[in-house]
C-alpha cells in the first residue's frame, strides 16, 4: 500500500464530457458522458473516499502494468535469465504484482483544460520485473470521448504490457443496475482458452457456436451461465479474445435504455472482456452505494496473458532504443435502436 503521499485529483472537460482523474494509478475516477437525450451522467465505477484505493484489489480505472493481465508461475525467461516476479493471484502475478502501476503516486508533467499527463518511473527491480521503466499515460478529452496515449522506455531488455482498467456500465454509475442487459459485439473469431488460475494454455479456440461469440452484438448475461468450460473457470467473462485483423474499432458496447454507445479503438492484439464478477462487497461507490456482482464490466486492450512465457503469442519484449506506445480511445455517441448502435461503425 502506499502509505503516506497525498492523493490528488484533476479534472478535465471538453463540451459535454468531462472526467476526473487520479495520481494514484493515473486512475480515471470518473468520466461523465450524455445520453440520447443529452443529460450526463458517470459512466465509470470508482470508489466514493480516495483512501479506498489504495491496496485495492480491483483496479478501478487504472493504468494496470508493468506487465498487465497474468503472468503463469509468476515467472519468465528473458534472454536466458530467469526472472521471478511477485505473485499475488494464487502462484501467478495478475497486473504486476503487489504495488504495480496502479498503486504509485503519478506526477503531472502537464496539464490544460482538456488534457493531463502522467508520469512514473519503475525501478529495476521491483517486483521482480528487469530494466528501469519509465511511463507515461496521457488523457485527453477529444470531441467524441477521451483519448488515452500509453507509452514507456526502458534501460534494459524487459517485457510491457500497458493496458487501462475501467469498468464501464453505460447506464451511469448511479443507478445501481448491472451490465448484464448491455449490448457487445467484439471483433473476434477466437480466444485463448484458459486453463487453472486462467493461464492460457498456449491454443487458440474458435468462437463459432460458443457463448464466446460476440461478433453479431449479443447481451452480456445472454449465455453468461451457460454450461461452459472457460465460464466455469472464470466464474463469468474474464478472457482474452484475438483481435480479427488489425481493426481501429475492436469492440462497440451499447446500452438500450440510455442509448449510449461506447466504441473501442485500439492497435494491440487482443481485448480482455471481464464482466465484473468479483464486484460485491466492496467499500461504497462513487456515488455512496455498494456495488454488485457485473455492475460493470472491462474491456481492456492488451498483448496476450502470459505472453513471455508463450512464443507462440506476440512479443511484448521491449529494449532499451525502443518506445513502447498503446494508443486507446473511448469514444461515444447515442443510439435510438441496437440497428443504428452497430450498424455505424467505421472501421
Amino acid at each position: 500500500m502506499v502509505a503516506g503521499a497525498p492523493i490528488e485529483t484533476v479534472a478535465i472537460a471538453r463540451g459535454r464530457f468531462r472526467a476526473e482523474l487520479l495520481t494514484l494509478g493515473a486512475s480515471l475516477r470518473m468520466l461523465e458522458v450524455p445520453d440520447r437525450h443529452g443529460n450526463p451522467a458517470n459512466v465509470v465505477l470508482g470508489f466514493a473516499n480516495l483512501e479506498n484505493y489504495r491496496g485495492q484489489p480491483r483496479f478501478y480505472g487504472a493504468v494496470a502494468g508493468r506487465y498487465a493481465n497474468r503472468i503463469g508461475g509468476a515467472r519468465f525467461t528473458l534472454d536466458g535469465v530467469e526472472y521471478r516476479i511477485t505473485a499475488n493471484d494464487g502462484a501467478n502475478s495478475l497486473h504486476s504484482g503487489p504495488l504495480g502501476l496502479d498503486q504509485q503516486i503519478w506526477k503531472i508533467t502537464a496539464r490544460s483544460t482538456e488534457s493531463v499527463t502522467f508520469r512514473h518511473v519503475s525501478p529495476a527491480g521491483h517486483n521482480g520485473f528487469p530494466g528501469t521503466l519509465a511511463v507515461e499515460a496521457r488523457y485527453t478529452i477529444e470531441e467524441d470521448g477521451l483519448a488515452i496515449a500509453l507509452s514507456a522506455t526502458t534501460d534494459a531488455p524487459t517485457v510491457v504490457n500497458l493496458t487501462h482498467h475501467a469498468y464501464f456500465n453505460l447506464a451511469g454509475e448511479a443507478r445501481g443496475a448491472t451490465i448484464l442487459d448491455h449490448l457487445l459485439r467484439i471483433s473476434s473469431s477466437r480466444t485463448t482458452p484458459v486453463g487453472p488460475g486462467l493461464i492460457p494454455t498456449g491454443a487458440f479456440a474458435e468462437v463459432t457456436g460458443t457463448p464466446f461469440d460476440f461478433r453479431a452484438p449479443r447481451r452480456v448475461g445472454e449465455r453468461i451461465g451457460a454450461d461452459d468450460a472457460q465460464l466455469r473457470l472464470g466464474h463469468g467473462y474474464d478472457h482474452n479474445f484475438v483481435i480479427d485483423g488489425a481493426p481501429r474499432c475492436v469492440a462497440t458496447l451499447f446500452d438500450p435504455g440510455s442509448g449510449r454507445v461506447l466504441d473501442l479503438h485500439s492497435g494491440e492484439p487482443g481485448l480482455q472482456f471481464y464482466s465484473g464478477n468479483h464486484l460485491a462487497g466492496g467499500a461504497p461507490g462513487t456515488s455512496g452505494k455498494t456495488y454488485v456482482t457485473r455492475q460493470g464490466l472491462c474491456l481492456e486492450p492488451q498483448k496476450f496473458p502470459d505472453s513471455p512465457n508463450r512464443p507462440e503469442f506476440p512479443s511484448a519484449r521491449l529494449d532499451p532504443g525502443e518506445s513502447y506506445r498503446h494508443d486507446i480511445a473511448f469514444r461515444f455517441r447515442t443510439a435510438e435502436s441496437v440497428e443504428q448502435a452497430f450498424g455505424q461503425v467505421m472501421d
